[in-house]
């Protein structure tokens, strides 16, 4: 009696296991997610007294985005010296957004650009060279610390 009442058990189990499985086309119920892509272009030098340009190319399902809800650069110095507060990215063509700063001070710095277009938001951080580095900064590289960035106050 108590095999007959577990092999009943173990096969209404079987049965509301198989009532719960997926069906093929579930996964197109749900939102489908199309993130942004970016990719950020410094300078391979930079110019004393003189602004530079620091561009990023913005794209989505393989097409630039052109119209992004939002581009902000903030850039800032690993010695904390040299701070750039957020500022609004100038349009330029085919997806590109740039922003144009002095870098009059040798060292380590970091940009972190943050996007967003049509509920996607990215915010990468890329870091960079002006002149040379200071002993702070190569002690920095060595020990393999994340960066702080500069100021994360409300935004957007």
């Amino acid at each position: 009696m108590r095999k007959r009442f577990s092999y009943s058990i173990a096969a209404l189990f079987v049965i509301v296991l198989t009532a719960c499985s997926n069906e093929q086309d579930v996964v197109t119920l749900y939102k489908q997610e199309n993130p942004i892509n970016l990719d950020i272009y410094i300078p391979e030098t930079f110019t004393d007294n003189q602004q530079d340009t620091i561009k990023v190319k913005l794209t989505q399902a393989g097409e630039p985005v052109v119209d992004a809800d939002y581009v902000h650069f903030e850039i800032w110095n690993q010695e904390g010296t040299v701070h750039y507060e957020m500022e609004q990215a100038k349009k330029e063509k085919n997806g590109l957004y740039s922003i144009r700063k002095d870098f009059n001070e040798d060292g380590l710095y970091f940009v972190q650009v943050h996007a967003s277009n049509g509920g996607s938001i990215i915010m990468p951080q890329k870091q960079f060279v002006v002149g040379k580095l200071t002993e702070n900064d190569v002690e920095f590289l060595d020990s393999h610390a994340k960066p702080q960035s500069g100021g994360h106050e409300g935004h957007h």
